[in-house]
């Protein structure tokens, strides 16, 4: 081998070598200064804030810097989750990614404005929120079968509220209506409160949303669960019956958040905080927590939660195109 070839060899192994020890050092001086996590949604008792903040805490106690609650709340949560796909990428700009605007909003909205999967890095995947179908202690079912059949008989006259076109409790109607037929009308609200507002005075019959925004209600006798929207039985309701034990095939629908950062993140950060987040949800307190908001630890890591953002994005395209649904 000539001298040449032999000294242009060298200078691409020096090169790779010196771009490991870099991607190293940068590794373990990671993080140097605070780091600001973005929750889209606004300040207050949300499931989506309280889960933001519980990683924000977790995460500053492991990795020995502060990280940032900071609340960028918009359009479904777009605005805040642009807001950190346009950031730079150098891990001090991290995202709380939820399922409707990650996975719903592409498909929603005509000029989004960023693609989730293109200009975000999955992190983590770090608890997963199972929605509980339920209607207002007057309608006549208990069950899916019963509420089906009570859509068909009184074609449109049921009303099914939503937080918001494009929200998951508005694809969670949407759902129910394409598997099982039924005839209902989607009545959007401004946020969860003022659609629970209606729904406890019979102004609209059906809701889908976490278990614990509806606990009291359901205790209490004024709202009727009809079933939950997970593939087995949540040890949050274990009496209450899944969809899909009530014959409706792939009925699952969930409320998931996990840890996203913008692309291009060095690799090597994103295992960093991966790993942190891993040890999160192991964290029994941690698990206690979760629970306690209704929410189930669940853990991915970058590639698992990246594989599982395009099934989602598919997954409920197919439901939006067929359900003829859009949003500006």
């Amino acid at each position: 081998m000539s001298p040449r070839y032999l000294s242009a060899g060298l200078k691409r192994v020096f090169c790779l070598v010196f771009l490991l020890i870099q991607t190293f050092a940068i590794a373990e001086q990671y993080p140097d200064h605070p780091i600001a996590l973005v929750i889209p949604y606004p300040a207050g008792s949300s499931t989506n804030d309280i889960l933001g903040r519980l990683l924000a805490k977790k995460l500053s106690e492991k990795i020995g810097q502060q990280v940032v609650p900071e609340n960028r709340p918009g359009a479904s949560g777009n605005l805040g989750s642009m807001f950190v796909a346009k950031s730079p990428a150098n891990g001090y700009t991290l995202l709380v990614g939820v399922a409707a605007p990650l996975a719903v909003g592409p498909n929603v909205y005509k000029n989004l404005g960023y693609d989730p999967i293109k200009d975000l890095s999955a992190v983590a995947m770090f608890a997963s929120t199972p929605y509980v179908m339920v209607v207002n202690s007057n309608v006549p079912a208990n069950n899916s079968r019963e509420l089906l059949a009570l859509a068909k008989l009184k074609s449109n006259a049921l009303n099914f509220a939503s937080s918001g076109v494009g929200g998951t409790p508005h694809l969670c109607g949407e759902l129910f209506k394409a598997l099982g037929g039924a005839q209902m009308t989607h009545i959007p609200y401004k946020g969860a409160a003022d659609a629970m507002t209606d729904l406890l005075s019979g102004r609209v019959e059906v809701f889908c949303t976490g278990f614990t925004a509806l606990e009291e209600y359901i205790k209490s006798g004024r709202l009727k669960p009809i079933g939950i929207a997970t593939s087995k039985r949540s040890d949050l309701l274990p009496n209450l019956p899944t969809f899909e034990e009530q014959g409706l095939a792939g009925f699952q629908v969930n409320s998931w958040t996990g840890l996203f950062a913008p692309a291009k993140t060095p690799e090597s950060l994103v295992k960093k905080l991966s790993q942190e987040v891993q040890k999160i949800t192991n964290d029994p307190q941690v698990r206690a927590v979760l629970l306690k908001q209704g929410s189930e630890p669940m853990y991915m890591d970058p590639d698992q939660l990246g594989f599982f953002l395009k099934a989602e994005t598919a997954k409920w395209g197919a439901l939006v195109k067929t359900a003829g649904m859009t949003a500006e």
